[in-house]
């Protein structure tokens, strides 16, 4: 009696392998990657050439009233690395300001080399790979974006539905991430609520704010876009807003890949190579 009545439990579906990206969404996700490393890089080694913030249109070392953010050191045999906001002074030394340099001792400057590229103060080779990657990010964007649209993805996979906006909806999605609880079987294989308004985020918000930012930042744009000044409030205005936007791309970075590695980073980035991604069934409890 015991072996039929183990014949009549159900018995679980096998995994299967479920094609989750097109070729052209992996492409576009692996140089968007490669551009943004890069920008990150350059960025902050063109930021410690000048490593100060201003609101308006002009901004140098005199015009305290308009820097807004200030990352530096303090003089003296023993510097100390601070990061004031709007007068507010907070210490960072070890971190921003002052930190370990290649040679094991302390060097005053803003962003530590191990962060910036070239590892090694050098505008001249930072602007260059910046303008190269930027306008490989801005093709790439056009190609991804152009392909969502056409395709449908970012209609079908990446915009919310209104049901899934309610506040019943996302605060559930957030419990669940905050238990690290990550959909399974057959719900994996859509985004859910905040992956959806990430990607949208990013597809959508911090990517044309960081271009439409750094374009304004072009005196040769201004010649040809001068409503960009206008748009954003001045050059300098521009460049603060683009700092900004740039910290939010690699707080969303840090993010989603530690979602990579809590979810399973072996599905996950074999899913983002190959399109396939594994599904599991459910294990009743």
């Amino acid at each position: 009696m015991a072996s039929i009545a183990a014949t009549d439990e159900p018995v679980p579906a096998a995994p299967y392998l479920f094609h989750r990206h097109a070729l052209a969404v992996r492409v576009t996700h692996w140089i968007n990657a490669l551009a943004i490393v890069f920008l990150i890089g350059t960025g902050l080694n063109i930021f410690n050439a000048h490593p100060s913030l201003y609101w308006g249109k002009y901004g140098a070392n005199s015009d305290s009233e308009r820097r807004w953010l200030e990352i530096g050191a303090t003089g003296g045999t023993q510097p100390q690395g601070f990061v004031r906001i709007s007068g507010i002074t907070i210490r960072t030394t070890g971190v921003l300001g002052v930190s370990t340099g290649a040679d094991g001792r302390p060097q005053a400057i803003p962003y530590p080399s191990w962060a910036t590229f070239p590892s090694y103060r050098d505008l001249a080779t930072a602007r260059n790979f910046h303008f190269f990657f930027a306008w490989l990010l801005i093709l790439n964007g056009l190609l991804y974006l152009g392909y969502s649209l056409a395709s449908g993805h970012l209609r079908r996979d990446l915009l919310p539905r209104l049901a899934e906006l309610s506040p019943r909806n996302i605060g559930h999605d957030i419990v669940q991430h905050a238990r690290l609880k990550f959909p399974r079987g057959e719900d994996a294989k859509r985004y859910h609520i905040l992956q959806k308004l990430a990607y949208v985020g990013v597809v959508v918000v911090l990517v044309p704010g960081i271009i439409l930012t750094g374009l304004t930042m072009s005196p040769a744009m201004n010649a040809a876009w001068p409503w960009l000044l206008d748009l954003f409030g001045g050059r300098q205005s521009a460049r603060s807003f683009h700092w900004i936007i740039a910290n939010f791309i690699v707080l969303f970075t840090v993010v989603h890949l530690l979602m990579v590695v809590l979810a399973g980073p072996y599905n996950e980035i074999r899913s983002m190579i190959t399109g396939k991604f594994r599904v599991d069934p459910e294990v009743a409890k």
